[in-house]
């Protein structure tokens, strides 16, 4: 347990920080399934949509160091090529 006032303000705050990206962790993980669920389904409209949304979760959440900025893009690219296979049938 905390001892000094600054310390107990850094739990408080490392505890909020800790629950708010956990959210937004969720968020983006949410995004990412419903792109697989909607290829999978054969819906290629869908598929676009739920692609976009997701790339755009996926940069912000790099840019804000929740994930490595070459995770995002490495998760983007295998989306976009499941997406494509999608489309193009």
């Amino acid at each position: 347990m905390p001892n000094t006032a600054s310390a107990k303000k850094r739990l408080r705050q490392n505890e909020t920080r800790r629950l708010r990206n956990r959210a937004a962790r969720s968020t983006v993980r949410t995004s990412i399934r419903k792109v697989r669920e909607a290829v999978k389904a054969g819906n290629g409209d869908d598929a676009q949509t739920a692609y976009r949304v997701a790339q755009k979760q996926l940069d912000q959440a790099a840019a804000k160091n929740l994930i490595h900025r070459n995770a995002a893009a490495r998760t983007k690219a295998r989306l976009n090529k499941l997406v494509k296979t999608v489309t193009a049938a």
